[in-house]
C-alpha cells in the first residue's frame, strides 16, 4: 500500500511542479504546512519524521492518495530538528560564515511515511504549502537544500521524486548503499557513511574474529535488503557463509514471525548479523525471550548498536555482548544545552510545542477535547527533573551530522556568493550551480573535523566497533573496542582491542561460530556435497604434498629432491640412500671383500714358498701367481662399489671389475688349455707344448684382457657412467647411483666375461677326465659352473631390485664367483701342500689316476 501512494505521489508532485503556462499551481487542497519555520533570505528545509506512525484519515479518494494523520510523536526527530535550528542560528550569528545573509528555516513533519515525504519534498521546493490556486507553478525552489531523511526508503522517494529539479537533499541517517547510485539520485549527499562500507567492515568484523557460518536478520526494506546483499557479496569474497538470512519487518503475522523464530532455532551458527533498526529488535527481544532464544552472538549495525533505549529494553540479556558498528563519537559545542532549551521551540514551532510538553511532562499545556483527564501544566515545568529519550544525549553523532549538512549548505553559499567580510549579494543561486558546488566543498568544522564528499556523495567511511556489556549495576554500557577507518590502507582499516571485548553470556573467549572446523596444517579442505564452502571435509595430504597454512583448499606439491614430513605440513630434503660403509650391510660387504683378498694373498704365499713343489710346478705356476693376483683384484674392487658414487668411483667400478674379471678368467682358460695340451703332448708325435708354451700362454692372457681394455675404453669414451640422482625408484627419498651411460658398454663387458666363462667351462668339462692323477681340468670345470650360476642368477636379481640393493647384488655376484673360482681351483692345492704333504711328490703327480 505503501509502495502505491508512494508512486501517486511520485506522479502528482511532478505534475503539479512541472506545469506551466496558465496550469494551476496546487497540490490538491491537502494541508502541507510546515511544523517549525523562520523566515530568511536564503531558506534551508527539513525533513524530519517528527512522528513515527500514521493513519489515514478519510478512504473516500479514489484518484489520488488519501490524506494521512501523523501520531506518535518522535522525541529523536525533534532532537534533529533543533540541531538544525541550533547549526542555522550559529551560521546567522557567525561574523566569518555568509556575512549579512540570515539563513531561514522549514522543517516538514514526513510521519515516517514515504508518501507523506514526497508530498513534504514538493511543498519545500514549489513553496505552495497549501496553495488552491489556479495561478501557474513559475516561482523558483523555495529552499536552497533540504537535510533529512532519516530513513533510506524515505529518502529514496524524496531523491527520486526532486532529483530532477536539482535540489539537493543532504540526508544524516540514510545509508543504503543504492542512494550513492547517481543516475537515479543525483541530488543526494549525505553526512553518514554508506552501507557498502558499513556492510565491508561487518564482514570484516566478522571474518576477523573467524566466523564462517553465520545466520543473518534483516529489515525487509531497502535499507535491510539493500544491506544484506552488500554484506553477502563481500562476505563471499571473505570465506563467509550465511546459514540463513532472514527478512522482518514489524508488520509481519505472528506465523511468518514463528517461522523464523523455528529456523533460528534449528540452525548451527552461533552468530547473529542484524540489519534492522532499534523498533525490529524491540517487538523481537519480547519472542526471542518467549521461545529461549538466547545466548547469540549479536553483530550490529549503526541502526541499533549504541541506542540506550533498546539497551533498557533488554531485561534478559538477549543482546549482552552484541558487537558492532557505530557512527564515532562527536562532540558539537553548545548544542546539548540549546536541545534542552525548549523555550526557544514554543516560538518557532507553535504547532509541535504542545504536543512536546504533553509527552516530556504527561500534561496538556492547553486544554484538549482527547486530554483524557490530564493536568494542565503550568509552564514552568523544568526538563532537569525527567529522564527521558529527549534529554538523552547518547545520539550526539547524528546531530552532529545534521550539523554538518547544514554548515555544508552555509560553506558552499559563503563560496558562490563571494562573501569576504561581506556578501556582496542575497540572491539565492540556483539549484543545478549549487548542487554542483555542494558536492566539492571542503571545511572543518569548529571541532576540527574534516567535512567533504566523495563522487557518489558520501563522507569518508569511519565506525567505531561498540561492545554491549553489563556493569555492576547489571546495566548496559556501551564500551568502544575498536575501530574501522576506510581512508586507511587495507591492512590498518581494522583495528580492534580483543582484551577488553565480553562476548554473548559473558564469556571471555572468542565464540566460535564454523560449519565445519579449521583444517590444519598438513590437510586440505574438501567442499562436502552440496553444501556451501564454509562446510567442508579435511583430507590428508598425499605424500610428497603439503600444506603450511589452517584451512588450505590445496596442497602444494614438494620439489623433486624434498619430501613432506609425517605432518604434511613442510618440505624436508629426501633421504639420500647408497650403500655407505657405515651402515651394516656395507660393513658386512666390506669385511667379506676384505677377507676374501686376505685369503687370496695367504694362498700366495703359501704357493710362494712352496713354489718349487711338484704341486705348484705341475699346476703352472706362472698363471696360478697371475690368477692369485686377479682374483685379489676382483675381491678389492667389490669396494669401489661402496661408498657415495662420484664421477671417479662410476667409472671404475664396472671398468675394474670388468677387467679384472676377464684377466681371471683368462688365466683360468690358460689353464685349462694347458691341461689339454699337456694331455696330448704325451700322445706319439705330438708337439702341442712347443706351440702353447710359457710365452703363448702370457700372449693369450693379454690377448683376452686387452679386447676387455678395448671394450671399457671405447665405452668410457662414447658414454661412461656418471654419478645419478635417482627420484623415480623411490618417491620419498633419493638413490644415489651411478647412471650405467651405454646400456650396451655394460652388458658387452658382462657379455664378454660370459663369453669366456662358457668357452672356459667347455674346454674344462671335455679335459675332466683325462687319466692325470692330478687333474685340475675337473676343478676347474667345477668352479666355472658355480661362476655361470651366480652370473646368470644375477641378471635377474639385478634387473628386478633397486637402489642400494642393487649395489649390493652385483658386489654379492663379484665376492660369490670369486670365492668360487679360488676355493674349487686353489683349496685342494693347498690342501695337499699343507695336510699332506706326502702326496706333493713328481711321482704321485705323474702316476695315471685309475680308469673309471
Amino acid at each position: 500500500m505503501e509502495s502505491v501512494f508512494t508512486l501517486l505521489h511520485v506522479v502528482m508532485a511532478i505534475i503539479n511542479f512541472s506545469r506551466a503556462n496558465g496550469t494551476a499551481c496546487s497540490l490538491q487542497g491537502q494541508p502541507a504546512n510546515p511544523q517549525i519555520w523562520k523566515d530568511g533570505d536564503i531558506i534551508v528545509g527539513g525533513a524530519f519524521p517528527l512522528h513515527s506512525s500514521w493513519e489515514t484519515i478519510d478512504l473516500s479518494y479514489v484518484f489520488k492518495p488519501p490524506p494521512v494523520k501523523c501520531t506518535s510523536l518522535d522525541l529523536r526527530a525533534l532532537q534533529l530538528s533543533q540541531t538544525l535550528i541550533f547549526a542555522v542560528e550559529e551560521i546567522n550569528n557567525s561574523s566569518s560564515l555568509l556575512p549579512g545573509v540570515s539563513l531561514g528555516y522549514k522543517i516538514y513533519d514526513t510521519c515516517s511515511f514515504a508518501a507523506q515525504g514526497i508530498r513534504m519534498a514538493m511543498a519545500l521546493i514549489n513553496g505552495n504549502e497549501n496553495s488552491i490556486s489556479n495561478e501557474p507553478c513559475t516561482k523558483p525552489a523555495q529552499v536552497q537544500a533540504i537535510i533529512g531523511e532519516t530513513y533510506s526508503s524515505v529518502s529514496m522517494a524524496i531523491a527520486n521524486s526532486i532529483g530532477p529539479f536539482s535540489v539537493p537533499i543532504i540526508s544524516h541517517y540514510a545509508t543504503c548503499e543504492c542512494l550513492s547510485d547517481k543516475r537515479k539520485y543525483p541530488s543526494f549527499l549525505r553526512t553518514i557513511p554508506s552501507d557498502y562500507y558499513q556492510s565491508r567492515a561487518l564482514a570484516e568484523l566478522v571474518k576477523h574474529f573467524g566466523w564462517t557460518w553465520v545466520g543473518a536478520i534483516r529489515r525487509d526494506d531497502d535499507y535491510g535488503n539493500n544491506g544484506m546483499a552488500a554484506f553477502t557479496e563481500i562476505a563471499v569474497k571473505l570465506g563467509i557463509c550465511l546459514e540463513y538470512s532472514l527478512p522482518y519487518f514489524r508488520t509481519y503475522s505472528k506465523e511468518r514471525v514463528l517461522r523464523i523464530i523455528d529456523q533460528i532455532k534449528i540452525s548451527t551458527s552461533r552468530v547473529i548479523v542484524g540489519f534492522l533498526d532499534t523498533w525490529d529488535l524491540e517487538d523481537l527481544l519480547h519472542v526471542f525471550f518467549e521461545h529461549n532464544i538466547t545466548g547469540y552472538q549479536w553483530v550490529g549495525t549503526e541502526a541499533w548498536i549504541f541506542y540506550p533505549e533498546l539497551a533498557s529494553l533488554d531485561k534478559h540479556n538477549i543482546l549482552q555482548g552484541a558487537i558492532g558498528l557505530s557512527i564515532p563519537k562527536a562532540k558539537v559545542t553548545g548544542l546539548q544545552d540549546f536541545i534542552l532549551d525548549v523555550k526557544p521551540l514554543k516560538t518557532v514551532g507553535s504547532a509541535i510545542f504542545p504536543e512536546l510538553w504533553k509527552a516530556l511532562f504527561d500534561c496538556e499545556y492547553t486544554m484538549q477535547n482527547d486530554s483524557r483527564g490530564l493536568p494542565v501544566c503550568t509552564g514552568e515545568e523544568k526538563l532537569s527533573e525527567v529522564t527521558n529519550t529527549f534529554t538523552d544525549m547518547s545520539p550526539m553523532p547524528i546531530f552532529s551530522n545534521v550539523y554538518k549538512g547544514v554548515y555544508a549548505i552555509g560553506h558552499t553559499l559563503h563560496n558562490l556568493l563571494g562573501c569576504n567580510e561581506t556578501c556582496p549579494t542575497k540572491e539565492q543561486p540556483g539549484p543545478v550551480t549549487f548542487l554542483q558546488h555542494l558536492r566539492n566543498v571542503y571545511f572543518k568544522t569548529k571541532e576540527g573535523e574534516d567535512v567533504y564528499f566523495d563522487k557518489n556523495g558520501d563522507p569518508p567511511a569511519k565506525y567505531e566497533i561498540i561492545n554491549w556489556q553489563t556493569n555492576d549495576k547489571n546495566q548496559h554500557e556501551f564500551r568502544t573496542v575498536g575501530l574501522y577507518d576506510h581512508t586507511l590502507p587495507s591492512h590498518e582499516q581494522l583495528a580492534i582491542n580483543l582484551t577488553s571485548i565480553v562476548w554473548a553470556q559473558n564469556a571471555r573467549q572468542v565464540p566460535v561460530s564454523v560449519c565445519s572446523v579449521n583444517c590444519p596444517p598438513g590437510t586440505r579442505k574438501a567442499v562436502q556435497k552440496g553444501k556451501p564452502i564454509c562446510c567442508f571435509d579435511c583430507i590428508p595430504c598425499a605424500d610428497g604434498e603439503i600444506s603450511k597454512m589452517a584451512d588450505s583448499t590445496e596442497c602444494e606439491q614438494c620439489s623433486q629432491e624434498y619430501w613432506s614430513n609425517s605432518k604434511k605440513d613442510e618440505c624436508v630434503k629426501k633421504e639420500v640412500e647408497y650403500l655407505s660403509y657405515e651402515e651394516t650391510m656395507g660393513i658386512l660387504l666390506t669385511a667379506v671383500s676384505i677377507i676374501g683378498a686376505f685369503i687370496t694373498m695367504v694362498i700366495s704365499v703359501i704357493f710362494f714358498r712352496h713354489k718349487n713343489t711338484p704341486i705348484v710346478k705341475a699346476n703352472n705356476s706362472e698363471l696360478s701367481f697371475l690368477l692369485l693376483f686377479s682374483l685379489t683384484l676382483c675381491f678389492l674392487c667389490s669396494l669401489t662399489f661402496i661408498g657415495q658414487p662420484s664421477q671417479w668411483s662410476c667409472m671404475l667400478q664396472h671398468t675394474a671389475f670388468g677387467i679384472t674379471f676377464v684377466l681371471c678368467i683368462s688365466c683360468v682358460l690358460g689353464k685349462t688349455l694347458v691341461v689339454l695340451m699337456a694331455f696330448r703332448a704325451t700322445l706319439p708325435g705330438s708337439n702341442a707344448m712347443k706351440w702353447f708354451g710359457p710365452p703363448q700362454q702370457r700372449l693369450s692372457v693379454l690377448a683376452f684382457t686387452f679386447i676387455q681394455i678395448l671394450i671399457c675404453v671405447l665405452w668410457i669414451s662414447i658414454s661412461p657412467p656418471f654419478p645419478f640422482k635417482n627420484l623415480k625408484s623411490y618417491k620419498e627419498k633419493i638413490i644415489l647411483e651411478c647412471n650405467l651411460g651405454s646400456i650396451i658398454g655394460f652388458w658387452a663387458v658382462l657379455g664378454y666375461i660370459g663369453f669366456l666363462a662358457l668357452l672356459c667351462f667347455i674346454l674344462a668339462f671335455l679335459a675332466r677326465k683325462l687319466p692325470d692323477n692330478f687333474n685340475e681340468a675337473k676343478f676347474i670345470t667345477f668352479s666355472m659352473l658355480i661362476f655361470c650360476a651366480v652370473w646368470i642368477t644375477f641378471i635377474p636379481a639385478y634387473v628386478s631390485s633397486s637402489g642400494k640393493f642393487t649395489v649390493a647384488v652385483e658386489i654379492f655376484a663379484i665376492l660369490a664367483s670369486s670365492f668360487g673360482l679360488l676355493f674349487c681351483i686353489f683349496l685342494p692345492k693347498c690342501y695337499i701342500i699343507i695336510m699332506k704333504p706326502e702326496k706333493n711328490t713328481k711321482k704321485q703327480m705323474m702316476s695315471k689316476a685309475p680308469a673309471k
